[in-house]
């Protein structure tokens, strides 16, 4: 291993805590020496929660032995491959995870028959017994069982030594989402079973990770909209649970509302007037509830929002009845989880007349391929990139290396300015102010220092763009909106970009590239 190397992976590694290495150490060695075997018999019978429908999930049980996860549908013959990998890591994972027992569709029987056949054959399973799939898997299951007030002491017996190897596993060498997810089905482990080993450790995750993982303007901190959808979902739920189901006091159900008030607060600021949320870092639409299904679950449950100010989340928006501006001034968060970053630092994403205009390339795969390392660069973004260079070191899927930080920022209600240090290799910084006026926005962008070398700032149109006309320093699309280039050597009109708005599914969409040496403005007039 060369000094580059070395020095790429200390980037890496010296952002983690202390508790993510040690516990991956533990487990590592533990699993080589120690085999243990669950089988603990409950006393008793289960009763159902009081559980009625809540948010459905989208079909991914078409019957048959047929599923469709990430827009890739396939049929088993005779039986299920619970450890099918053909189409990556995440396509096993939902499969595992059960989530369309609680789709609008499914017989009561076939759910039954899947279930037992996956109690049957757990000897054989891999993906679907690591402590993310259990958590969801879990949840899934007691919903169901619930709803549908089903008592089956097989599946019960099951589902409970699932949650004892759970315990066992917790996904501290993570942390992040991952942890949360684990203290979010304890609970619902806690509550079914009435067990309260389960709830001590539920309530201690939850609260201890709430505290850390939201932010004072209410956003999850790996700062993907996707996730943060997924993690208020899982809250909702949960205070759902607490109040439909007394056995615990209410201290955990008081602390709960308060998070969520202020995390649909942030949902609103963000989402835009189409319903839509930004597809920034790893977010994707069909994979999380809406924003706007969950705003209604919360009014359900009677959460008030908290009005609050976007701040610490790096995420600012800006509009009016013309257009909505969303723009990203934060560092990369969290520094040590940092698996759903995107090397995006000062990009933007604008909607015109409702309509979704400049764009997030978007996420189309977590395998670890050129396409996942192509959709986080800096070139997928709509900011600048200099010396072809990623202003953030992302790599191997998940990973993060040497990071940009914010150095200086500005702002007011029509303007918002910042500088990063993702170039400092390179003794150069960029600095770039947003200026938003009734009918135009303006953007400078400010290479700090002399530089020798080639700055390009990217435009990613929405595939709903189809055709641009570049006419010497500007940019005309369609009939009303112009975009004027100040300071540029040339204009580039490049050729297709792929754009990823789901998983596993591809549109050509329109990118331009602009080629400046020290100071560019750009003008977009609408």
């Amino acid at each position: 291993m060369d000094f580059n190397s070395i020095k790429f992976l200390f980037n890496t590694l010296k952002h983690l805590k202390f508790k993510q290495i040690a516990y991956r150490v533990l487990y590592v060695l533990r699993n080589r020496f120690v085999n243990k075997e669950y089988s603990y018999e409950l006393k008793g019978s289960i009763e159902p929660l009081n559980w009625p429908n809540t948010i459905e999930q989208s079909t991914s049980y078409l019957g048959g032995l047929e599923f469709r996860f990430l827009n890739i549908t396939h049929t088993f013959e005779r039986k299920i491959d619970w450890n099918h990998d053909e189409f990556g890591k995440l396509w096993t994972y939902n499969l595992n995870y059960f989530d369309f027992l609680n789709q609008q569709c499914i017989e009561q029987t076939e759910a039954l028959i899947l279930m037992k056949d996956y109690v049957a054959r757990t000897h054989e399973l891999k993906d679907g017994l690591e402590p993310y799939p259990i958590s969801l898997r879990g949840i899934n299951w007691i919903k169901y069982m619930s709803k549908e007030n089903i008592k089956n002491e097989v599946i019960n017996r099951y589902l409970y030594n699932q949650y004892l190897r759970l315990l066992d596993n917790l996904e501290y060498h993570l942390l992040g989402n991952h942890l949360l997810e684990n203290g979010f089905s304890l609970l619902f482990g806690a509550y079914y079973f009435k067990d309260d080993l389960l709830y001590s450790k539920a309530e201690k995750i939850i609260e201890e990770e709430l505290k850390e993982q939201i932010l004072q303007d209410g956003a999850h901190f790996e700062l993907s909209p996707m996730y943060h959808q997924i993690i208020l979902f899982r809250i909702l739920d949960c205070i759902k649970l607490i109040k439909l189901n007394s056995w615990k006091n209410n201290y955990l159900l008081d602390f709960l509302e308060k998070k969520a008030s202020i995390m649909i607060s942030w949902l609103r600021e963000v989402t835009f007037k189409s319903g839509d949320i930004p597809n920034v870092n790893d977010s994707a639409i069909n994979i999380a509830p809406t924003s706007n299904d969950l705003f209604n679950y919360a009014d359900q449950l009677g959460i008030i929002a908290k009005k609050l100010v976007l701040s610490d989340s790096g995420y600012r928006m800006f509009s009016n009845n013309k257009f909505e501006l969303f723009v990203d001034v934060g560092n990369v968060g969290p520094s040590y989880q940092p698996g759903h970053v995107h090397s995006d630092t000062l990009s933007f994403i604008l909607h015109v007349n409702n309509k979704p205009f400049l764009v997030d390339t978007g996420v189309s795969t977590y395998e670890k391929n050129k396409i996942r390392q192509d959709e986080r660069s800096t070139t997928s973004h709509n900011t600048v990139v200099i010396d072809g260079q990623d202003q953030t070191q992302v790599w191997g899927g998940f990973r993060v290396a040497k990071r940009a930080y914010i150095t200086k920022i500005k702002e007011d209600v029509d303007f918002v300015e910042a500088e990063h240090d993702g170039y400092k290799s390179l003794g150069v910084k960029h600095s770039r102010k947003f200026i938003i006026n009734k009918t135009s926005i303006n953007i400078s962008d400010n290479i700090i220092n002399n530089s020798s070398y080639n700055q390009t700032a990217y435009f990613h149109f929405h595939p709903s763009i189809v055709k641009i006309t570049i006419d010497d320093q500007s940019i005309i699309v369609g009939n009303n909106i112009t975009i004027v280039f100040t300071g540029t050597n040339v204009i580039m009109h490049e050729k297709l970009y792929d754009y990823a708005e789901e998983f596993n599914k591809i549109k050509k969409a329109i990118m331009v590239k602009v080629e400046f040496e020290s100071n560019l403005e750009t003008s977009i007039k609408l």
